[in-house]
């Protein structure tokens, strides 16, 4: 405890507003972070030092108050807003983003560890696996073919999802192997493959997932978000190497239903920061930190009225 309490509070208010401040400033700098949730930092008063404590009234006289002087004030949490962001157009089949709840879930092939990120920039890359910018693999259902294609009683199965892996049987003599023109996605998280034969099957199913309490993932840069123990994964869970989209193969997870939103093919959902709202608590927290330099001033000042009370 300091000679003067007002010190201590004065330091302790500069060192949480410093960082609401950071937090604040990092929201403003993802303004245009694609997928971006915002976050929000709340305070709460130190411990207090009691000089009274409080008691009960007796027959001869009243409850006694206590008498508390606090110590300052720190962070009480960062909590992010997992609203839905605005969406836009780019053109592009397999950027992707969801209307409504869900995260999409990403795979590092290298280690194995799982992702879910609500970044739906993803490209199809040279082995053919859909990946997002870091090159991690997109999950879903997996093991649709032209002959065999992805339905109610062929689920597939939980896994990376490729594209162009399984091409129509060739046809007419001499035979003409069909290749993969395009391909599209539905609402429902269908990857749809047309060939060159005029045919289509739907082959992969991009799958989604949703937490119990979204704001226990842990941020892990570039959009991404692990922790999912903590956060509690719905119709589904963790398995020790196995995937979070555990209830995928019976439909749980499937774009559209259990509260999980659509798949938009040809959009992306943009930073749901509001400037206004931003630019306000800035105003508020800036304020709120001169305040606290001006008690570490009056502090000074009278630390150095006391160091001077002997020459007096």
């Amino acid at each position: 405890m300091s000679l003067i309490g007002t010190l201590t509070s004065g330091v302790s208010a500069l060192k949480s507003f410093t960082q609401g401040l950071e937090v604040i400033g990092n929201n403003i700098a993802n303004v245009n972070t694609t997928g971006f949730k915002s976050s929000k930092a709340t305070f709460a008063d130190s411990f207090s030092n009691t000089l009274r404590g409080s008691a009960p009234s007796n027959g001869s006289t009243s409850n006694q108050a206590p008498l508390q002087v606090g110590t300052g004030v720190q962070i009480s949490g960062i909590t992010a807003n997992f609203g839905q962001g605005a969406l836009t157009s780019t053109g592009n089949t397999t950027d992707l983003a969801i209307s409504g709840g869900g995260f999409f879930i990403v795979k590092d092939a290298a280690s194995g560890q799982q992702y879910a990120t609500r970044d739906g920039e993803f490209r199809i890359d040279d082995q053919g696996y859909l990946v997002n910018p870091q090159g991690y693999r997109v999950q879903g259902l997996t093991g649709g073919t032209p002959a065999a294609p992805l339905s109610a009683t062929n689920t597939g199965a939980i896994g990376d999802i490729r594209i162009g892996q399984n091409l129509p049987a060739a046809t007419g003599t001499p035979p003409v192997q069909p290749k993969l023109q395009s391909i599209s996605i539905d609402t429902a998280g269908n990857v749809i493959e047309s060939y060159s034969d005029g045919s289509s099957a739907t082959t992969n199913r991009v799958q989604l997932q949703n937490f119990s309490d979204p704001t226990a993932l842990t941020k892990e840069g570039n959009s991404l978000y692990a922790g999912f123990e903590a956060a509690g994964p719905l119709n589904g869970g963790t398995t020790p190497g196995g995937s979070v989209l555990s209830g995928a193969t019976a439909g749980a997870n499937n774009p559209g239903t259990n509260g999980l939103g659509a798949i938009q093919s040809g959009q992306l959902e943009l930073s749901n920061v509001d400037l206004t709202e931003q630019f306000a608590d800035m105003i508020t927290t800036q304020r709120s930190f001169q305040a606290s330099s001006r008690l570490v001033t009056v502090s000074d000042t009278i630390l150095e009225d006391i160091v001077n009370l002997k020459r007096s």
